[in-house]
């Protein structure tokens, strides 16, 4: 539930309020507007129905909250949460494009898109390091070393990077070379590994799951949050339908519902949503025309040749062509590109 208190309520009655949660074995989190403060109780609200608070001094109205998700609920946090990434912002008032090869295959390969990403306006480096392939004959990444060339990367371009992570030894790895831990699709309910992501304190990028509901994704990021890290972004990216045409179905709807529900921020990407380079432009827009804070967007030096998802990587040129017909379609959102 949560605790609404009056406009302009003294500190003291608060800290009355914070005291007698805590008091009973609850935690209390807080979330200050320029009026009006609001108490989030996580934990068996039933230890304060005996309280009164109700009625207590500089209370306005206590709210049931009933979803299972708590710490990501708009309810708690009305404010949008905005999260730094390395010196990006994700969720303010710049929509920041994610770009990068789904697989770091070289040293060369990732220097040069770094530093042709960043010319096209891409504000964060990824590339995949660890690859979690459909077959276990597929490319699988090259684990660490990819992750130096990435850490060489953003010296190099002073862009701030992110990378899958798909075990513990892969985050333990990667949080000594990049700023931003991705939770893949297929780990989006791998409750320990969430855990993990959460106890580190870098920002997690958490894809939506193959067939996940929105509330079963909400969850997810609740395992994060819980750990005391509360630098979450969302990531949209297609989830198994009946529809063939393309590689998953996009679901643009999910952009209105997570800024109805949630404070967390939310990107989208039309890269593995489609499956198929021509569609990733339209799918852009309308995810910016949706409401996105952002987008992932895969781009590669040669797409023809690439170890994974070539048919759907952008060259550079492409790349560089979608941020310019971008750019006034944001102004006309009111964002930043």
């Amino acid at each position: 539930m949560i605790i609404v208190m009056k406009p302009n309520a003294k500190k003291e009655s608060i800290q009355k309020i914070i005291k007698i949660i805590e008091g009973n074995g609850l935690t209390a989190h807080i979330s200050d507007g320029k009026e009006v403060t609001i108490i989030g109780v996580v934990g068996d609200k039933t230890k304060l129905q005996d309280q009164n608070l109700e009625i207590a001094e500089d209370v306005d109205k206590i709210v049931p909250v009933t979803e299972s998700y708590k710490l990501a609920n708009k309810k708690f946090h009305p404010k949008p949460s905005v999260i730094k990434v390395g010196s990006v912002s994700i969720g303010g008032g710049e929509i920041i494009v994610m770009s990068g090869p789904c697989a770091v295959e070289s040293r060369e390969q990732l220097l040069e898109t770094a530093h042709a990403i960043k010319k096209a306006g891409a504000r964060i480096l990824r590339g995949g390091a660890y690859k979690p392939r459909t077959s276990p004959y597929a490319f699988q990444g090259l684990e660490e070393e990819g992750l130096k060339y990435m850490k060489e990367a953003r010296e190099e371009t002073g862009l701030p990077v992110v990378c899958e992570v798909t075990s513990l030894a892969a985050i333990e790895a990667a949080v000594k070379y990049v700023d931003m831990l991705q939770i893949g699709a297929r780990n989006m309910q791998n409750f320990y590994l969430l855990k993990e992501a959460g106890k580190t304190g870098l920002p997690v990028l958490l894809k939506r799951g193959l067939s996940a509901t929105i509330d079963e994704w909400l969850n997810a990021s609740e395992y994060i949050i819980a750990e005391g890290n509360p630098n979450v972004v969302l990531c949209e990216r297609g989830i198994r339908t009946f529809e063939t045409a393309t590689r998953n179905t996009l679901d643009i709807s999910a952009v209105p519902v997570i800024k109805d529900k949630s404070h967390l921020p939310i990107i989208v990407d039309p890269s593995h949503g489609t499956g198929v380079r021509k569609y990733v432009k339209p799918l852009a827009m309308g995810a910016v025309a949706a409401g996105a804070d952002g987008l992932m967007i895969e781009a590669h030096p040669n797409p023809a040749i690439a170890l994974s998802d070539g048919p759907q990587s952008l060259t550079f040129q492409e790349l560089a062509k979608l941020s310019s017909e971008l750019s006034p379609l944001a102004a006309l959102m009111g964002r930043k590109f």
